[in-house]
Parts: structure tokens; C-alpha cells; sequence
């Protein structure tokens, strides 16, 4: 059985260079900081102040950055490409540990996890450079 996933693009003005299947920021830049929260992945090259379009949701193609196991949660590396996430979320130094926020009243305050987990992977990779499906978080 195939399904398809309904896709979202949207077309961003790039802001910098940006390579085919990477990871795009909020600022139309290829992602360059390793865990960066992303907007989606571009589905086209552009040259600095061209229109290139992203996929926002549903499903993409992204390079790899390193080898990728079929469902392996993934985040953007430092060159914009797929990398599996280093591990689980954890709780900031001094935060509260609270079993239920509704049931003491609390109010849980907080900032973005440490890596932006923007897709799972819908493929293996071997290594870097290879070419996968990913169904992206939106």
C-alpha cells in the first residue's frame, strides 16, 4: 500500500547561498548551526536574494549527513543536512520536576529543547551524501 502526504511549500527569499535538499531557517538561510529550529527543506539550489522553495510540511527529500536509520528522529546538521538527534531532551538545571501542572496549579514556563527535531526519516541512509524521504514535524 502507498499513501502520499499532502505537501506544503512555501517560496522564501534565500538568503545566502542554499543547496538542494538542506535545511532552511526561519531567515531563508541554509541552516548552519547543528540542532537550529528550521522551517522545512529546499527544494531547489538559490543563489543569495533568490526565490527558492521550501517544503514545510509532509514529506522531502533531504542529504544526509551521516548514516540514518529508518525512523531515527532528525535534526539539521552545521551544512543543513539530516542527522539523527544526539539524544533525549533534558530538563534544564534547576527546573522542577512535577508529575501534573493542573493538579497543583503550577504554571510551566520554558524555552525551545536544545536540538529542533524537524523530520523522521522515512529511509535509510548510509552515510553522508545519500538522498532520503523524511516526513517533516509540522
Amino acid at each position: 500500500m502507498q499513501a502520499s502526504s499532502p505537501v506544503q511549500v512555501l517560496t522564501f527569499t534565500a538568503s545566502g547561498a542554499i543547496l538542494p535538499a538542506r535545511c532552511v531557517g526561519l531567515d531563508g538561510a541554509q541552516a548552519a548551526v547543528q540542532g537550529q529550529k528550521v522551517a522545512g527543506v529546499s527544494d531547489a539550489a538559490a543563489a543569495d536574494g533568490q526565490a527558492v522553495p521550501v517544503v514545510l510540511s509532509g514529506t522531502a527529500i533531504v542529504e544526509a549527513g551521516a548514516a540514518i536509520v529508518l525512523g531515527d528522529s532528525l535534526i539539521a546538521d552545521a551544512q543543513g543536512r539530516a542527522v539523527p538527534a544526539s539524544g533525549p531532551l533534558a530538563i534544564s538545571a534547576g527546573a522542577v520536576a512535577m508529575t501534573s501542572g493542573a493538579a497543583n496549579g503550577l504554571v510551566i514556563e520554558g524555552a525551545d529543547a536544545p536540538e529542533f527535531v524537524f523530520a523522521d526519516a522515512m529511509a535509510p541512509a548510509a552515510g553522508a551524501g545519500a538522498l532520503i524521504e523524511v516526513l517533516l514535524r509540522r
